[in-house]
């Protein structure tokens, strides 16, 4: 069996009593950085031996924990903070377990995502996580592009090194709008500033920042004269006895709305 475990993303304080005694029980905890997991580790007295599992030793250190798992053994990953397998290589290995049909199970804990969409004030309900841009303006640029026309509120994470460069990207492609920006969060030194692009352009020329950051940044503003969706009245239908099919195509033609559209976010979140 492999757990992914979430560990805290600053204060140690929020591991969960699971997540402890999920790691005191393991045959062997893969770990991102097996510096930083060891002073949680030694934080809640656990001595479960630990292997390195990272981006540069990804595919060797992947063979060799399936192996392990398929020889009945019971790994529990974690990565340097939060949940493994969001923007990190655990992914490949939980994709790897599946390959082999290895049970993969989940020991839920704190999300630098979650949290800083949390603190925002502007998903309403939707959002949509691009992760770490690209290093390489070009690659940065039209992935950023790529999200011009998108509606939803977007997050991104971003070392602080690259945050006036990414900024000022955003700003050039997307035009004015909210942003959050999110630093250190659970930690001594959190800090939460809430402001527009350009606004914080400014601030971060006069005062570059440190730690880690999330950035949730407002979506596009709809086409104007284009409604919202009419999934609401799609589901009505549906509740009325209508099967999906014929519910999406009445509402569609009722309001003029794309039907593959409308069939794509009733699906979403009707089922």
């Amino acid at each position: 069996m492999l757990y992914i475990v979430g560990t805290p993303i600053g204060n140690l304080g929020d591991m969960s009593p699971r997540g402890i005694e999920t790691l005191k029980k393991a045959d062997f905890i893969a770990a991102e950085d097996t510096r930083v997991t060891r002073k949680l580790l030694s934080r809640f007295d656990i001595h479960t031996p630990m292997i390195s599992y990272h981006e540069h030793n990804r595919r060797e250190s992947g063979e060799k924990i399936v192996a392990r798992l398929l020889g009945g053994e019971v790994c529990a990953l974690v990565t340097d903070a939060g949940m493994p397998a969001v923007s990190d290589p655990g992914r490949d290995l939980v994709a790897l377990c599946a390959e082999r049909n290895i049970p993969v199970t989940v020991v839920p804990g704190p999300c630098a995502v979650t949290a800083a969409v949390a603190l925002s004030e502007l998903a309403g309900g939707r959002f949509c996580f691009e992760g770490f841009l690209s290093t390489a303006k070009r690659n940065r640029r039209e992935h950023l592009k790529s999200l011009e026309r998108e509606e939803r509120v977007m997050v991104f994470y971003e070392a602080p090194h690259k945050l006036l460069n990414t900024l000022r990207d955003m700003l050039a492609q997307f035009g004015e709008r909210k942003i959050t920006v999110a630093r250190e969060m659970t930690k001594l030194h959190e800090e939460v500033y809430r402001a527009t692009l350009s606004a914080a352009i400014e601030r971060y020329e006069q005062s570059p920042p440190k730690g880690e950051l999330v950035l949730v940044v407002q979506g596009a503003a709809p086409p104007a004269g284009v409604s919202e969706p009419p999934v609401d009245l799609a589901r009505e239908y549906i509740d009325q006895g209508m099967s999906l099919r014929d519910a999406v195509r009445r509402a569609a033609e009722e309001t003029g709305f794309s039907r593959s559209e409308l069939y794509r976010l009733t699906v979403g979140g009707y089922l």
